[in-house]
């Protein structure tokens, strides 16, 4: 920790505070912190923590943002991701161009869309069709329906905060209550009571019109039960992709096996992604690992695809109160292949920063989409170099060459603790990687 301590002091006051916020944050990785099997004091204690780490970060990114924008008029969007979002480039700053979205009712129920998308509910609110412009094909099955929130009663047999027991699934409870549904500007509202627990969602296009965006916000009152987010998707799909770090996943939708059973959940970070041939849905968002995913008849002949993200549990032990309180949940529903699923959860996770300033070029930038850059940063012995971490994103082979946006010198390939490889290739900027290869460049600034 001291060696540690050092370096971070050679960086200045910004250094110092990055470096006990990222302290902080490893801290409470620990493994009954993570999925809220804590006693009620540690629950505490980690949030107080966490919200003292979002303040401190806060400070950081605008003085950040502040230095990079300058002290120009013009109305900026900084984009921290490794995509472009509504004209805005990928590590870079520029004027926003937001989509243009309209909200109405239709043929009984509710409206909203776009030049790409368009998304009809059901007067309770519910996603009975999401069409892709382009194609012209509904991601919504016949009679299916999107946005449904599921209640279950959750007693597991042994371990009450640690584990899901399948037999959740015969104990469905038929207490979801729409209240209202109403328009508000470009965005649906829809109020619902689950339970004794009310619950508000914001239902809207997001701003570059290619997904459907859902803020759930639940005032969280139950006792051994769990809720989950659920949408019926017109998809033949064998398997689902879900995100793991540097990468993804698949695993079956069925259970022709026990091994296939004992997944009735599994986990995912920041998406989900189910497709045949020529056509797929991602759902992605912002706090919730895990779902199940399971393919059902379709009327007509076929199967179609379930998607469920778990919301909240209320486990009683060890922590009576587990769960108990405000939640605000951040969901988006997009149609595309793979790599736009990608795109789209580093879009929610990392959403654009308005202000004042001068446009900013991209700090580094790569020629080819599968090739994602996860981290830009300062290098950790303190001497000013910059370390550029990214990963082949689509599951097969991609060449492409990382672009500097910066006066750089010369570049060397590093382990991850940024130590240069034996071996190096001719060109270290050109790359030639594997499926879901990750690799960590270090550069000299000229």
């Amino acid at each position: 920790m001291g060696h540690h301590r050092h370096r971070a002091d050679r960086r200045g006051v910004s250094g110092r505070a990055a470096a006990d916020a990222w302290e902080t944050v490893l801290l409470q990785q620990f493994h009954d912190i993570l999925p809220g099997s804590s006693i009620a004091w540690v629950h505490q204690q980690a949030e107080r923590n966490y919200a003292e780490v979002a303040e401190s970060l806060e400070r950081l990114i605008g003085a950040a943002i502040a230095r990079l924008a300058g002290t120009g008029s013009a109305e900026l969007a900084f984009n921290a991701g490794p995509f472009p979002v509504a004209g805005v480039p990928a590590l870079g700053a520029g004027r926003a161009h937001p989509a243009e979205r309209t909200a109405g009712r239709h043929d009984g129920g509710f409206r909203l869309a776009s030049e790409r998308l368009i998304a009809d509910f059901d007067p309770d609110g519910h996603l009975v069709s999401l069409r892709d412009r382009a194609s012209g094909r509904d991601a919504v099955p016949p009679g299916g329906r999107g946005n449904e929130l599921q209640f279950y009663r959750d007693t597991p047999n042994r371990w009450d905060a640690w584990d899901l027991d399948a037999s959740y699934q015969r104990m469905p409870i038929d207490a979801v209550r729409t209240d209202s549904v109403r328009l508000d500007g470009d965005a649906l509202l829809v109020e619902r009571t689950v339970g004794g627990s009310p619950v508000q969602q914001r239902v809207r296009l997001a701003v570059d019109g290619r997904s459907l965006e859902i803020e759930t916000t639940v005032h969280w009152r139950e006792r051994q039960k769990l809720l989950k987010l659920a949408f019926a998707f017109d998809v033949h799909a064998d398997s689902a992709a879900s995100e793991v770090q540097f990468g993804h996943i698949r695993r079956p939708t069925h259970a022709n096996t026990s091994w296939d059973a004992a997944r009735f959940e599994t986990c995912g970070h920041r998406w989900v992604h189910v497709a045949e041939p020529g056509f797929g849905v991602t759902v992605a968002n912002d706090r919730v690992y895990g779902h199940d995913i399971t393919r059902h008849p379709r009327p007509g002949g076929g199967t179609s695809t379930l998607v469920r993200e778990s919301l909240l549990r209320a486990p009683l032990f060890p922590d009576p109160e587990a769960d108990q309180g405000e939640h605000v949940f951040r969901h988006s529903v997009s149609i595309g292949e793979l790599l736009a699923g990608v795109a789209e959860g580093y879009r929610l996770n990392l959403p654009l920063r308005l202000v004042t300033g001068d446009p900013v070029d991209p700090i580094v930038s790569v020629d080819a989409p599968a090739i994602v850059v996860e981290a830009v940063k300062l290098a950790e012995d303190g001497t000013g170099d910059v370390i550029v971490r990214l990963y082949e994103a689509s599951g097969g082979r991609t060449s492409g060459r990382l672009l500097p946006g910066f006066p750089a010198g010369p570049a060397v390939r590093t382990d991850l603790l940024e130590r240069p490889l034996a071996g190096q290739p001719a060109d270290p900027l050109r790359l030639e990687l594997r499926a879901f290869e990750l690799v960590t460049l270090r550069m000299a600034r000229a």
